[in-house]
Parts: structure tokens; C-alpha cells; sequence
């Protein structure tokens, strides 16, 4: 009888445990909340990815594989080559992650990767920078041609509506190609005293971005304002101003909120800077991620007419650091 008690009793608790283990894997998201397993792995893949600039969407990606319990990898492209990150991309989807966030380096030469991904039903976002012409479910990022009408406005402001102004950029990359023509349309059609004289190359590069200033502050003497679409050519810009043997200055107007930048703002060697909403960037993205694996997005109707299971751009915001608010913008 004792025997039996104990068979009795051995299998009623394993109907609890077995009952309590199935409410858990098959319940409801109401009952258990948004929470997935720690055997999903998502990834985010950049470029150039020492850059100081990718720890806050990073950040915001973490922060969200925390609050949904999944594993989070960050993987880019060490320069700024479209191949690397291509075949970044190629491992990643080898190892056939819950989905990718993938920041663009070339809105053409990575679409094949891209659709790869989507092919073999990993789901894929785009933060940062686009590749309009990919079948990626949505890209949250900057509204980057409105960050250059803000330049524009605040380098009117700087320069009381007229003088020569520059812009020193990345070509080819669709978010600095955006806020370039954001600028040059902004100054074109408010400011008739104001003429944009030279777009230059700075190659996302400090010592190039420093001589390429250098060079047009010669080439155009009455040069008084620069338009920097990236963090590392503000830096190299600002050096320019500091090293010039003339002694001259410009009205330098950078972008995003590095310490470098920020510490030449509160020099005063950059007048402003764009920051961008970053940390936005990767925690959305990895919540849009996490929707699509789950299947849990309800198709709208998108901008293009079509049903979307996500808002096709989502505009993650800017703000302009100037001197007056730069300390709120240094890491915590």
C-alpha cells in the first residue's frame, strides 16, 4: 500500500509541474508578459565599429534584449568598407539569429544581403542609415534631409543670414547625402545672402576632415561657416580652426554628441552639434525584432499603400547642443 501511495503521489506531482511548465511555454503574453527565451539571439551589425557613436544604440539595444530576456550580439564592418559588412552580415545570417539590426553603409551594394536575411525568414530592421530598395520591415532613424534644414537654420542664426558656407560630408551614404541636401535647400530657398561655395569629402576620417577644412578656408577666404554631417569630421574641422596659422575661425555645426564634439563646444571651437535620438534607435529596433519572431504585429496599411507589419520609417528625433545645454549630453 505504501508503495502504491507513493506511486500515487509521485505522479500527481508531476502532473502539477508538467501542467505549470506548459502554462508557462503556451500562455498568453497577458498572463506571462512580453518575455522570450534566452536562446533567442539577436543581432546588431554596423560599420566602422570601434566608432564611439555606435555605444548608444547599442546601449538601447541591450536595454531591450533586458527587459525581453534574449541574447543580444554586436557585430560590424572594423572600417568603412561595404564588402566587410557585407559579409558581416553573411555569418550573421549563417547562424540563424531571431532577427538583425543592420546600420547601412551603402544604400545600394548591401540590398542582396539584405533580402538574403529576409529569404531565409530572419526579419530585419534598418536604424540610422537606409537602404531604401531593400525588403527590410522598417527603418528608424533620423529624419536626416529635416536635420539639415535645422543646420541650415541654426548656421543663419550663427551668421546673422549671410556669408559663405561649406558643407564637409560623407558622399554616397544615404543619411549624410539626405542632410547635405536638407542644408543646401534650406540655405538656397530662406537665405538669398547665404551661398553654400564647396561640398567636400571628408571620408568620416579626423586628419582628412582637418585638411580638407584647411584646404577650403584657402580656397575660399571669405569661408565663415561649416556644415559637418558626421562626428569625426567635426572633430577634424574643429582641429583645422585650432591649427590655422591665419588665426581665423568658423561657425562649425557638427553632428551627434561624441566627447570630442562636445568638449570643442564647450571650447567654443564648434558653435553646435545635431544630436540624433540613438539610444531610440537600437531599443526600438530590438522590440520590432522581437514583434516580428513572435508574430506579433497586426499588418496596417504603410505610406506606399500596401500592409505593413511595422511603420515603415520611424523618425527617432534630433535636438541642437549648443554651449548652453552640452553638459546634459556628456555619458552619465
Amino acid at each position: 500500500m505504501l508503495l502504491v501511495y507513493i506511486l500515487l503521489i509521485s505522479a500527481f506531482v508531476l502532473y502539477v509541474l508538467r501542467f505549470e511548465y506548459s502554462s508557462q511555454v503556451n500562455g498568453s503574453w497577458e498572463d506571462r508578459g512580453l518575455r522570450g527565451d534566452i536562446g533567442e539571439t539577436y543581432i546588431m551589425i554596423t560599420f566602422q565599429s570601434g566608432l564611439e557613436y555606435w555605444k548608444s544604440p547599442l546601449k538601447g539595444f541591450e536595454d531591450a534584449g533586458d527587459a525581453l530576456g534574449v541574447t543580444v550580439e554586436y557585430r560590424g564592418a572594423t572600417r568603412y568598407d561595404a564588402k566587410e559588412q557585407t559579409t558581416v552580415i553573411e555569418q550573421a545570417i549563417a547562424r540563424k539569429p531571431a532577427g538583425i539590426a543592420i546600420s547601412a553603409i551603402d544604400p545600394q551594394s548591401l540590398i542582396p544581403a539584405i533580402n538574403k536575411a529576409l529569404d531565409a525568414d530572419i526579419p530585419v530592421v534598418l536604424f540610422d542609415a537606409d537602404a531604401p530598395g531593400s525588403r527590410a520591415y522598417s527603418f528608424l532613424g533620423t529624419d536626416n534631409y529635416r536635420a539639415g534644414v535645422t543646420a541650415a537654420d541654426k548656421m543663419a542664426e550663427l551668421m546673422a543670414r549671410e556669408g559663405e558656407v561649406a558643407v564637409l560630408t560623407l558622399p554616397g551614404q544615404q543619411n549624410h547625402e539626405e542632410r547635405t541636401k536638407g542644408f543646401r535647400d534650406t540655405i538656397e530657398q530662406r537665405y538669398p545672402s547665404m551661398k553654400v561655395v564647396e561640398v567636400a569629402d571628408g571620408h568620416g576620417d579626423t586628419i582628412v576632415s582637418r585638411d580638407e577644412t584647411l584646404r577650403m578656408m584657402k580656397a575660399h577666404p571669405k569661408l565663415a561657416g561649416i556644415f559637418v554631417t558626421e562626428a569625426t569630421g567635426g572633430a577634424g574641422a574643429g582641429e583645422a580652426v585650432q591649427n590655422s596659422s591665419e588665426g581665423r575661425s568658423l561657425k562649425i555645426i557638427s553632428f551627434d554628441t561624441n566627447k570630442a564634439t562636445l568638449d570643442m563646444i564647450k571650447s567654443g571651437t564648434i558653435s553646435a552639434t545635431i544630436a540624433q535620438g540613438t539610444w531610440n534607435m537600437g531599443y526600438w529596433s530590438l522590440q520590432y525584432l522581437f514583434h516580428l519572431h513572435h508574430q506579433l504585429t497586426v499588418p496596417a496599411p504603410s505610406s506606399s499603400g500596401e500592409n505593413a507589419p511595422l511603420p515603415v520609417t520611424v523618425d527617432t528625433g534630433i535636438s541642437v547642443v549648443t554651449s548652453v545645454n552640452v553638459d546634459d549630453y556628456y555619458a552619465k
